[in-house]
């Protein structure tokens, strides 16, 4: 249950070969805000589903907008709720990740299993090129403009994506995990909350290696084909099991259209 929480964060990391032949990395239009596909406000609820049997609920949010040493900055919060009468996990991560530069430079996870209580706060300092966990003494290296796991999905859909192109990024902020690869694989219709079917692309992202969507796993994510890019499904199979976040609720932040 413990690895669900990964999941909801997209860490398709792979040990496994990537897809060959990246196209070049595409331009992303940074410093507005208010042309981004997202905004304080948003959040979008799933439900947790191993086959039919559903393990929980999971939340994805841009909770607020805060200066963070110095840089205007999103925070991101991601929490996954789930579990049975035998075992039960309360998962929450915020990422502090600035509005302008999309540079991710703080990431807190707080883990709840069982009422057992597990914090890490990592540090990510990008000018410096390191990153540490307060309360060790520890560093390891960043890259330049680090993305944690809980940004890296709102960077996704602000990438102009093409069917058929396989993209290439050196951006996750852990350096020895990289590189990123996403491989957009077609279109698909899926159903949004309320019944509307829209036209999704479909990717399948990889991330470095070690981690529970490795490429072998077979990780899928729907976004609308639009300029919403809404993440609706996400898919990953494991070997007890297919497991599938499902979008059950969303809120679109303010200007967003409907």
């Amino acid at each position: 249950m413990t690895r669900l929480l990964p999941l909801l964060l997209l860490l398709a990391q792979a040990t496994d070969t990537a897809p060959q032949a990246p196209a070049p990395t595409p331009s992303v239009t940074l410093g507005d805000p208010s042309r981004y596909p997202f905004g304080v406000g948003e959040r979008f609820v799933y439900n947790a589903k191993l086959g039919f049997v559903t393990l929980g609920q999971g939340a994805v949010e841009v909770l607020r907008r805060e200066s963070y040493r110095g840089h205007d900055s999103f925070v991101f919060r991601f929490r996954l709720a789930a579990g049975n009468r035998f075992y039960r996990l309360d998962d929450q991560l915020e990422s502090w990740t600035g509005v302008e530069d999309l540079i991710s430079r703080r990431l807190l996870k707080t883990l709840n299993e069982n009422g057992k209580v597990r914090v890490r706060d990592e540090l990510i300092y990008p000018d410096s090129g390191f990153l540490r966990e307060v309360g060790k003494d520890r560093t390891e290296p960043t890259v330049a403009e680090p993305l944690d796991d809980a940004a890296f999905i709102y960077w996704v859909r602000m990438l102009p994506l093409e069917v058929g192109r396989t993209y290439r990024f050196e951006r996750y902020y852990k350096a020895r995990r990289n590189p990123i690869v996403v491989e957009v694989l077609g279109r698909e219709e899926q159903e949004l909350p309320g019944g509307r079917r829209v036209e999704c692309l479909v990717l399948h992202p990889v991330i470095g290696s070690g981690n529970l969507m490795r490429a072998k796993n077979d990780a899928r994510l729907w976004l609308t084909d639009d300029a919403r890019r809404i993440p609706v499904r996400i898919r990953t199979k494991q070997p007890f099991g297919t497991i599938t976040l499902e979008l059950a609720e969303m809120t679109l932040h303010d200007g967003a259209g409907r």
